[in-house]
This record gives structure tokens, sequence and C-alpha cells, in this order.
């Protein structure tokens, strides 16, 4: 063997060997999952970190923000985003691909909705004739029964936190013609509105909310408004005007996102990602596990765990 060739093999040898010493410095970082701010996402972060350190991996609870996670998991902060509504955060979502970084993971087992609504004994008890028709809404003797003392007279919406889905429901008021009956008041947490349910029914006051589904409410018993249907483009933010940004919000998916080098550094753990898929009465349990029954988050992907075992141990083979 020439001295060159010898080189040449040594040189090759050193690579591989720098690559197998950084495979394992790779492996051996935490998995980081994001944590938010509503009980779903929270518990499945818990689920997935639990299922991740049953596999021998450390994992890195992380607090962070609705829109910014996806610029974290794009450039490597943070390795995942399990919870993407489409109708609020598609949009980060898709630019965070497009920059290049991020990769889509897969979908769960569903559809997904997010919207204003009301819980049921507020139609039953004929708080607002005529919803869940949004156009119950125009009547003055309807918008008094939801005032409060931060509402200034009108009737009040509370809507999630301002981070979620910024100016998108003042802007409906106003496409509607109904701001002078109605204002949007934003809530710092889910749990304020969850909080806020139970004081309007105390109080004996309509509330009209954000909320979504899955979510625990789904059993609990509510019903969201029909506004004019959603269509491509009616919302200010994406070309609208005031004459269109009274539409509804879509029916949508709910996505899984992963930085890029995720299935290379923790390839058994990104193989379990793309498995799992959880349906609508599973994300519901999750969030019911908290928010109904009390349990920390932890202990509610605990119990979600050794209820659905059989599928955890499938999704992870």
């Amino acid at each position: 063997m020439t001295k060159s060739k010898t080189l040449k093999g040594l040189a090759v040898g050193a690579l591989l060997a720098f690559g197998a010493s950084s495979q394992v410095a790779q492996a051996a970082d935490p998995i980081r999952i994001p944590i938010l701010n509503w009980s779903s996402q929270i518990v499945m972060a818990h689920v997935m970190a639990q299922v991740f350190e049953e596999m021998g991996h450390k994992v890195e609870l992380v607090p962070s923000e609705s829109a910014s996670r996806y610029e974290a998991v794009r450039i490597g902060d943070l390795h995942v985003a399990h919870e993407t509504w489409e109708s609020t955060m598609a949009l980060p979502f898709y630019d965070a691909m497009d920059k290049g970084g991020l990769i889509d993971a897969g979908s769960h087992n569903l559809i997904t909705f997010e919207e204003m609504g009301v819980p049921n004994w507020v139609i039953e008890q004929g708080l607002c004739p005529g919803l869940p028709n949004w156009e119950a809404l125009k009547s003055p003797e309807c918008a008094k029964n939801f005032a409060t003392a931060d509402s200034g007279g009108k009737g009040r919406w509370l809507e999630g936190p301002v981070e979620w889905h910024g100016d998108v429901m003042p802007n409906r008021l106003k496409g509607l013609g109904i701001d002078d009956l109605w204002t949007v008041k934003f809530a710092g947490s889910a749990n304020a509105l969850w909080a806020e349910l139970d004081a309007a029914k105390k109080e004996g006051r309509g509330t009209v909310i954000f909320n979504w589904s899955p979510n625990f409410t789904d059993a609990a018993g509510f019903t969201f408004i029909e506004f004019p249907p959603y269509y491509e483009g009616c919302r200010i933010e994406n070309g609208g005007t005031w004459e269109t940004t009274g539409c509804g919000s879509p029916k949508g998916w709910l996505k899984k996102a992963a930085h890029i080098k995720f299935p290379l550094s923790h390839p058994d753990a990104y193989k379990f990602y793309t498995k799992m898929s959880f349906n609508a009465p599973q994300i519901g349990e999750m969030a019911d596990n908290v928010d109904s029954k009390g349990m920390t988050h932890a202990e509610a992907a605990a119990a979600f765990i050794a209820n659905h075992r059989a599928q955890i141990d499938l999704w992870k083979n």
C-alpha cells in the first residue's frame, strides 16, 4: 500500500470516527419538548416525555410561546411541536418549513375546530334567543346579559391569550357590525377561560368564550356560534376587507412538526413520534384529566399512558 493510500485510509477512518462520536453526542442530548398554555398540549408533552424516558432518552420540557416555537424547532432549540392547529398555527408552521430546518412529521387522527361559543346552559336559559346563529348577537337585549364589570356596558367575548390569534376576534366584531354592542377581552391563559365558565354560571350571566374541539368541554356541553362561513382570504391578516372579515373559523388538521435532524439524532424517538396519532376522544381525555379531575399534568399523562398502554407500546415498536 502506498503512503498516500495509507494517509487517505487514516483520514477516512478519522472522519468515520468523528461521525460516530458526533452521533453519540447528539443522541446524548435531551429531547426538548415545548410546554404551552392549554391542558391537552401540556399533558401530551408529558406523555411523550414519559415514553421517551422509558426508551432511555433524557427529556427537557421547555416553556414556550405558541407562534415562536416553530422558529425554535427550525433552528434546533426544540425538537418537536406536537400540537399544531391549522386554523391558528398553519402560517408560522409553513413559514418555518419554507426557511428550512422544520419538517412535517404527520397528523393526529382528527378534525379540529376553534371558535367562540357558549356553554349549553346559556341557550337552555334563553339568555340570547336565536343562538347559535350569530345574528342573535345583534340584539341589545341579548348583549346586556353578557356584560361584565370590565366591558363598559357591552356584552363581552372572552378570547384566549392575545398571542393565540391577535386581532381576529375584535376584527370580526367590527366586520359583523356589532362592535357597538360587544367587546373582546383577552384571557391570560386557558385556565382563565374555564374559570370564566364557572364564574358566569354562579353569577347567573351569559358568557361567550373562545374554545376548541377536541377538548374536555366536548363532553361537558358546549355550543359553537355559527358565524358566516370561512373562506381563504376572508380575514384581514390574509388580505380580507372589513366586508369579509366577519367570517367564522375553518375546520382543520392537527399536525406534528420536528427539527430536521431529530430523525438522525434520536431515530427511535422520531419513529415513535411519527407513529403517534391521537384521536379526538383521547385528546379530550388528556384535558379532562386536568381540567375536570384535578390531576397534575404529569399525573394526567401517567394515567393516560396506563389507560392506553397497548397502543403506546405498539407505537414504540
